[in-house]
């Protein structure tokens, strides 16, 4: 059992690599994801471990790609199915939302789909055009479909081990902008995390902040910053926006009286605004302040020499929770 200091991608590609060991029905398939290990290498050197029968690379073809997982995952296989860019999966929607999401209604239980489409999403990586998507939304959504978000290596670890072996359709989104910025120790133990299920990463009592993806790595630096002024947050990492863990955040703004939700994705109709009317409507009793949403804007993700002003920085956020903290 190793326990090496290693990134998120790397995190990914060691629970790949642990899933295909210990059961014979995990397969992988996407756009070079055998020779080449994926345009992130988060499949490097499963095609030489595992050969071309697990390690399938696919035509350009998202729609293909989808179709073909939900088919092995009807008949016994656990395809775990990569879409290159986040921004790439519009093709794949027909099937998953027709097919995989409704598989295990449409048969009454007879049949299930047990396939996790993962996808890089997200900014900040000086992308072009279709690169930088985060709609995670859209995703969340539709019934049948559950949306796993990681945002540290020994999250992705877990998560995509409980991905895999989850009887129905896991959509698993990394945030590609942290794929290589921080190392943690990652015990290859085939651990897993509890999908559905909020962490909380840092305690307090005096404001909430809800993040997930890679907003996370600036919400801890704001956290540190408000610490340094005396000022004690709670941090919450949602992790699965659906299905979605409520009673974790309710719990801590019950206590707290006051929220921020922060989110990449654009503003309106988004995961965010779930939070805040939840939060508004269960915990409206203990709540010292509006509920506020810091986000990204209604507006493609520009490209990378404006990207800057789009994606949320930590003073932002520490100037977002001090004007809730002020709230009279």
């Amino acid at each position: 059992m190793s326990e090496q200091r290693i990134t998120l991608v790397e995190a990914v590609n060691q629970a790949l690599h642990y899933s295909m060991t210990h059961d014979d029905n995990v397969v992988v398939l996407g756009e070079d994801v055998g020779t080449n290990g994926g345009v992130f290498r988060a499949t490097v050197d499963l095609k030489e471990k595992f050969g071309l029968k697990r390690v399938m690379d696919t035509p350009l073809a998202e729609t293909l790609i989808a179709g073909i997982s939900i088919g092995m995952a009807s008949q016994g296989l656990k395809p775990v199915a990569e879409i290159q860019f986040m921004g790439f999966i519009f093709a794949a929607y027909e099937q998953m939302i027709s097919h995989a999401a409704r598989m295990r209604n449409r048969t009454r239980g007879r049949l299930t789909c047990p396939m996790v489409m993962r996808a890089p999403f997200g900014g900040g990586i000086h992308a072009p055009e279709h690169h930088s998507e985060s709609t995670e939304a859209l995703l969340a959504h539709i019934p049948g479909l559950k949306v796993v978000m990681p945002s540290s290596p020994r999250r992705a670890y877990g998560l995509l081990l409980a991905a895999i072996n989850d009887p129905d359709p896991v959509i698993f989104l990394e945030p590609k902008r942290i794929y290589r910025a921080v190392k943690q120790p990652v015990p290859d133990d085939g651990k897993e995390l509890p999908i559905g299920t909020c962490f909380t990463l840092k305690q307090g009592d005096d404001i909430t902040l809800v993040t997930w993806g890679a907003c996370v790595k600036e919400t801890l630096e704001a956290w540190q910053q408000l610490k340094q002024e005396g000022i004690n947050a709670e941090v919450i990492d949602v992790a699965t926006i659906k299905p979605l863990d409520m009673d974790t955040i309710l719990a801590s703004v019950s206590r707290t009286g006051r929220c921020v939700i922060i989110h990449e994705a654009a503003r309106s109709f988004g995961v965010g605004a779930e939070i805040a009317a939840e939060v508004s409507s269960q915990a409206f009793l203990s709540l010292e302040a509006p509920v506020r949403r810091l986000t990204g804007y209604d507006i493609t993700m520009p490209y990378y020499r404006m990207e800057h002003h789009y994606l949320l920085s930590s003073k932002d956020i520490v100037q977002a929770a001090k004007e809730t903290l002020e709230y009279q």
